[in-house]
């Protein structure tokens, strides 16, 4: 018998329908103008300041909304049920043609995005393994080449909609192309668990 197994696999959680349609509808409406900062790298692309969950009401529902799911997805990380919190989250609204560069999320262990519309599928996520990272030094892709799991350099979700929510550990390399499709906007967020205890050494996070 043959197997193939996959060893230590990169998790990311995606939970569909979180938010109801009409509670879906009514947030995009109640945020969509609320933007401010234009992106470093596409005027086509803005985002309200960081703030902390309790900070904004709305964001505060949104944080609240969000934190179980990512208790649960802190525990495929780390083992453990640990009590979790949002460090930061902020709003952001993609037009059409822009794009956000490809960048990961210091200073966090658990980054999310909530949709408030559907995403086009050129803007869906895109996730990239480590620029210069543990692969072969000489790549096979070809028109030929059936790209999987195993030898492909990034991933893009399957389509979301509005009122799904998926997270990844934040060191993870991730994009969103050139956006085809209409207005996108997304809540985006960072989590920190209370601390991390490794063999008593623990580090508390507040």
């Amino acid at each position: 018998m043959t197997q193939l197994i996959g060893l230590f696999p990169t998790p990311v959680m995606r939970v569909e329908g979180l938010i109801g349609p009409a509670d879906v509808e009514a947030l995009a409406a109640e945020v969509a103008d609320r933007t401010s900062l234009t992106n470093a790298y596409s005027d086509l692309l803005s985002h309200t300041p960081v703030a902390g969950d309790q900070s904004d009401t709305l964001l505060s529902r949104l944080g609240a909304l969000v934190l179980p799911k990512v208790a649960e997805f802190g525990e495929v990380l780390f083992g453990e049920v640990l009590s979790w919190q949002i460090k930061e989250i902020w709003v952001n609204v993609l037009e059409p043609g822009g794009h956000q560069a490809i960048h990961t999320h210091a200073n966090s262990f658990i980054s999310g995005v909530v949709y408030l519309t559907d995403a086009h599928p050129s803007a869906n996520i895109v996730f990239h393994k480590a620029i210069g990272g543990s692969g072969f030094i000489f790549g096979n892709t070809n028109p030929g080449a059936r790209i999987n799991a195993f030898n492909g350099g990034k991933f893009a979700m399957p389509q979301t909609g509005a009122g799904d929510l998926v997270m990844f550990p934040s060191y993870l390399l991730h994009e969103v192309p050139v956006n085809k499709g209409g207005r996108r906007i997304s809540v985006a967020f960072n989590a920190i668990p209370d601390r991390l205890d490794n063999f008593g050494y623990a580090i508390h996070f507040s």
